[in-house]
């Protein structure tokens, strides 16, 4: 009988799902609130503006959304690009974006974590999809 000591248990429970190899993974905070939805697979478009860094992202890609301790690995299908978060917002349906929220608070929160300067450089809505964790053993 093999015995474990308490951090490789801790390791082992605590591991994150692997991206295939090859396959860019980026790390995004999100909100609590956002989280949880895209954790539940409910919210599927995530809303960003177009910094220099995201100006590449494309579907294939794999995001790791981070909340704290918790995290949750996704996939890019597509990336759609908007002038503006209203634009954006009338082409994804508010739905995609936060289940939860009525459009116009929607786009009141939006406008609250990015103010017009950034909202200037551009909107992006990338639609994601769930990474189901490998089972052990496979």
């Amino acid at each position: 009988m093999a015995s474990y000591f308490t951090h490789e248990l801790d390791r082992a429970m605590t591991i994150r799902p692997l991206a295939p190899l090859g396959v860019r993974t980026r790390e995004m905070n999100l909100y609590r609130r956002y989280f949880d939805l895209v954790a539940a697979g409910r919210k599927t478009i995530e809303v960003r503006v177009q910094y220099p860094n995201l100006r590449k992202l494309t579907a294939g890609d794999h995001i790791r959304f981070i909340c704290g301790r918790d995290d949750v690995l996704t996939q890019v299908k597509r990336v759609a690009r908007y002038s503006s978060f209203d634009e954006m917002l009338d082409a994804e349906g508010p739905s995609n974006v936060n289940p939860d929220s009525p459009r116009d608070q929607q786009l009141a929160n939006i406008r609250r974590i990015y103010g017009p300067e950034k909202e200037a450089l551009g909107v992006l809505a990338i639609e994601i999809t769930l990474v189901t964790p490998a089972e052990p053993g496979v």
